[in-house]
């Protein structure tokens, strides 16, 4: 019984991860599809590969995932992971339904710690606010803040330049930073997959909790993310690559190279899970500010930043519904 358990926690594992996949492909590509720089179809293969690729870059996300929560082990401690994931799965539906670039990090680990809170388990609150919560509020600043200085560097340096010439040079260059998103969507968002994978073979004692990821995690995880994006995310495409601010290519790059650079250096300096969604589009904002304040579409990012503060609440609760169907039914 509690190997199917595992079984079925890593099946749910996986189709998180694929939803994640295609509620969050619009982070990498959005914006030079918008642009004109990549082709839909061109875009969605090479986020695809450069996703499966980040997925093996790193493991210390990973890790931070799997403490966040301490459930007890076999079955009972199985059942909160699996609600947890169902209580994500359900957040990234329904925002994805809505066209909504709402974070799958922090519907995860919200999902968790509501599993966690609902069977009594033990949240680890310090990983949760330290990991989490403070990234979670300070990624998106950090993102503005930088995607509207690079953008006004980059207006300085190219100030002479030919606007034709210098925007087709842009668009050439929004390859590498779309790619270079993608890469870190894959280091960040796969990884947070793998984490709670090997939270549910410590649950059922299959692995210590000092052991490296099993080779077959990661590759699990990197195909499942991949695919996931290969399968698009064309409405919350629609809203960051249009109707936040029409971007041109200058633009575009100046927002993928912060978002990319934001991710690389809190997955590999802080070891923290935070939103690819923050980061993209925080500095999609940041960097149409230097248009006029007036050009972003404050009243798109507004509800944007309702989905955020929402999600983390609203996933805990869908998991604490899950956990208190699912129980009765496996936890015993």
């Amino acid at each position: 019984m509690e190997l199917a358990i595992i079984v079925a926690v890593v099946v749910v594992a996986l189709v998180f991860d694929y939803t994640n996949g295609f509620h969050d492909a619009a982070n990498a590509i959005a914006t030079s599809i918008s642009t004109r720089a990549l082709t839909p179809r061109v875009a969605l293969v090479m986020a695809a590969v450069m996703n499966f690729v980040g997925g093996f870059l790193g493991q210390k996300v990973a890790k931070t995932v799997s403490d966040t929560i301490t459930p007890p082990t076999g079955s009972a401690g199985l059942v909160v992971v699996m609600a947890g994931l169902v209580g994500a799965i359900a957040w990234n539906l329904v925002t994805w339904w809505f066209g909504l670039p709402s974070s799958s990090s922090h519907a995860l680990i919200g999902g968790l710690a509501g599993a966690a809170l609902a069977a009594g388990a033990v949240v680890n609150w310090d990983t949760v606010v330290d990991k989490v919560l403070i990234p979670m509020l300070l990624s998106p600043l950090v993102a503005f803040g930088l995607g509207f200085a690079a953008m006004v560097v980059i207006m300085w340096l190219f100030r002479r330049a030919h606007p034709s010439r210098a925007q087709r040079g842009f668009r050439m260059a929004q390859t590498v930073s779309a790619a270079a998103m993608a890469l870190g969507h894959g280091l960040q968002d796969a990884q947070k997959t793998m984490g709670v994978i090997f939270l549910a073979l410590l649950t059922g004692n299959y692995v210590s909790s000092d052991d490296p990821l099993p080779t077959w995690v990661v590759v699990a995880a990197a195909t499942a993310i991949s695919l996931g994006t290969l399968s698009g995310g064309w409405r919350i495409m629609r809203t960051l690559g249009r109707r936040i601010i029409h971007l041109d290519p200058a633009r575009g790059f100046a927002a993928e190279s912060v978002a990319a650079s934001v991710l690389y250096t809190t997955a590999y300096a802080f070891e923290a899970p935070i939103s690819t969604t923050h980061t993209i589009t925080s500095a999609v904002m940041g960097v149409g500010a230097t248009k006029r304040l007036s050009a972003v579409r404050w009243g798109v990012a507004r509800s944007i930043l309702v989905a955020w503060v929402l999600t983390f609440p609203m996933a805990a609760g869908a998991a604490a519904a899950s956990y208190a169907l699912l129980h009765p039914l496996l936890g015993r």
